[in-house]
Order: structure tokens, then sequence, then C-alpha cells
């Protein structure tokens, strides 16, 4: 139930937000949007309540979404988020036929007014910047409460490396050794040891250290090394004692949790939502400079297999997961592809600042462009996924 359930719960919050943000932008502009949908293809489920103006659609793929707009163009424009469905013109056709209700629910034309393309540049790109901000919005909350929750994740004071003929190893520190306090005042992470040794001028201090079931004191005189910083240039004196500290791959389930108040964790979260878009960008400019594999790309099964291993772990690494999923997809709808929301608002932009509207024939160019994009890209992806999905059985 896992393989399946995972999947479809973070696939499903991502989208959803994306697809309500452009859906809420669509009506505080008043835009006509007849069908919001939750994946792609043919519909599953959907339902409309009466006198409202939106069909709620969950549809066979549940990889993607969409938001039907009004558009004066019905068979390019109305596709900015992926589809564009068959006009019931007749109750015989429709059981769900409205009398009262516009195209496609019923025989009242859509306003003029209310068409995508009536209304002026800015809200038009609000619009289409909606579903990347709602990401970015869902980033920072996940994150925030993963912080809230969980606290900030710190190394312990676990002693894995010695520099041979530095203070450390010459007082009789052994790889293994935990520090538990620095001249009676108690250390608990990482972080803590490095700001006490680090603000040390040279002057001797005691270090009470765990070995096993042993509780041993060492004194150790930091030794004092200047820092340049390369901004200011200014030069500072900083302790060291040549010791490092647990690495990523040996750490375990040693880690340390440091309680986080609300502000602290909003600070966290920011940060770690802007270090997740940094790192989606360093991945697509290694691609365009070939430093990166296109081998290393992953679609929607290797998105699947590593919800379920997430959630597997634990709530923390499925939310985390969540969490840069969505500011994946807030990044990669940047790009300025046509299709995607990042193209959408160039040619928008374009047209406002020609003064008119790109030909049909024009606008259907772009999105055959954007279309054979985000094919291939597609095919990449899926061919990786198979491959690593083949292998993974095999091996």
């Amino acid at each position: 139930m896992l393989s399946w359930l995972a999947p479809l719960v973070v696939l499903g919050i991502v989208v959803f937000v994306h697809e309500f943000g452009h859906f809420l932008a669509a009506k505080a502009f008043g835009v006509y949007a007849p069908r919001f949908s939750l994946g792609w293809g043919k519909p599953l489920l959907k339902w409309r309540r009466k006198g409202s103006e939106t069909e709620y659609v969950i549809s066979m793929l549940p990889i993607g979404g969409y938001v039907r707009m009004a558009s004066k163009n019905d068979e390019t424009s109305s596709m900015l988020e992926g589809g564009n469905e068959t006009l019931k013109e007749s109750a015989e056709l429709d059981p769900n036929w409205d009398p009262e209700a516009m195209v496609p629910h019923g025989p009242k034309p859509v306003p003029a007014d209310r068409w995508f393309e009536s209304k002026p540049t800015y809200a038009r790109v609000v619009i289409l910047l909606a579903g990347v901000t709602m990401n970015a919005i869902l980033t920072i909350c996940v994150a925030t409460s993963i912080f809230a929750v969980y606290g900030r994740r710190d190394v312990p004071t676990v002693i894995d490396t010695l520099v041979a003929g530095k203070p450390a190893q010459l007082a009789g520190l052994q790889r293994g050794d935990s520090v538990m306090a620095i001249d009676g005042a108690p250390v608990r992470t990482w972080t803590e040891l490095v700001a006490r040794v680090g603000a040390d001028t040279g002057q001797a201090s005691r270090f009470d250290v765990a070995r096993g079931t042993q509780r041993l004191s060492f004194s150790i005189r930091p030794e004092v090394v200047n820092l340049t910083d390369p901004i200011t240039g200014k030069v500072r004196h900083v302790g060291k004692i040549g010791a490092g500290s647990l690495g990523p791959d040996n750490i375990g389930n040693r880690a340390v949790r440091i309680p986080m108040s609300f502000g602290d964790a909003f600070q966290s979260g920011w940060y770690a939502t802007w270090a997740m878009g940094r790192s989606v960008l360093d991945v697509l400019g290694g691609l365009f400079r070939g430093t990166v594999s296109v081998k290393t790309l992953g679609g929607p099964i290797a998105i699947a297999r590593t919800s379920v291993q997430a959630a597997k772990t634990g709530l923390e690494s499925l939310f985390t997961l969540i969490a840069f999923l969505s500011i994946n997809l807030a990044v990669l709808n940047l790009l300025p592809v046509p299709i995607l929301d990042g193209g959408q608002v160039l040619i928008t932009v374009a047209e406002g600042v020609k003064g008119s509207a790109f030909s049909d024939r024009t606008r259907e160019n772009f999105m055959r462009v954007g279309l054979v994009a985000i094919g291939a890209l597609f095919l990449v992806v899926m061919f990786n996924d198979l491959k690593g999905l083949v292998t993974s059985i095999f091996s």
C-alpha cells in the first residue's frame, strides 16, 4: 500500500498547491476558470457544485495538473496548464448540463472581459507566477515546520579525525572520544565545540571527554591561527586543536537535535528554501555546461521510489522530500520554455511590449517548441527511470 500511497501523497500535495496558486490568482482577477484538474488525461472523478463556475476533476495520470482558463484562442492559450476539454453543447451529450451556466457547462457565452487575454499584462504575469509562488511558500512552510518540530540537526562532539602533531593528538585525545565539556561548561554539538575552541586565544583549557565507559580530562592549549576574511580583508585570531568531526556518511543516528523557537525555525526554513533552490540551479547550470550528466536526472518512477523510501524512514524524511520537490517544481517552471510558466511569462511580457498579441500561428509554433523540449526531457528521465528500475530488479 505504501508503494503507491506515498508517491500519490507527495506528488498530489506539490501539484495541488501549484495549481491552486494559478486558480486563486485567476479568480482574483476575474478570469473564468471552468476546470481545476489534479492529474492529466481521462477524468476518473469529477464534480461541480450547483451554481459553481468550476468543475473539479481527479484525472488518470497523477503526475501533473492544470487549471483551464477561458481564452480567445481556446486550442492553444487555454492549455496554459495542460489541457483542453471537449465542449459539451447539449444535455444529450452531458447529463450535468446546466442551462444557466457558461460554456462548457452550459449554453451561455463567456463574457469577453473574463478571458485571460482581456486582462492587463501585470495581471496575466501574476496569474502565471502564482503557481511557483505557492510552491515556494509551501517549501518555506514545510521546512519551517520541520525545524520547529524536530529542531536543528547538528553533529555530535565525537572526534573522528586527528591531525598529527596538533594539540588534540599531542594531548592524548583519540578517535571516537566524545567531548562533554570545556572548563566545566557542557558542549552538546560540534558547532558549540568549534565556537568555544575558536574563541580561545591560546589559553589552556580542560576538556572533559567520554571514552567508552571512562570519563577523562585533558589539558589542551589551542593553536592560534590567523584567518583572513575574504570579503572585508580583516584578520581574525582563531583557536584550533586539530580535530575533525564525524562526516555525513558515518554520523548515522548519532545526530544531535537542538530545539528551536518559531522565529529561529522560520529563519532556518527560509534559508533552507533558498539553499534548495540554489542546488536546483546548480544542477541546471551543470547540465548546460556539461559538468552534470543527464543520466543523473530522474522522473516519475524515481520520485515514486524516493517517496516510498522517505515514508519508510519517517515523516521528517517524507516532508523534506515534499519541500525539495516543491522548490524543484517552482524553479523548473520558471525556465524560459514556452509551455512552462517562465516561457508563458516571457511571451506575455513580449506581447505587452509589442502592444498586440502574437498571431495564432506564432503562438502555436511557440507551443510546439515547448512541447518538443518537454517531450525530449520526459523521454530522457523515463529512460533513466526504467534503466534504474530494471537494474534494481536484476541486481
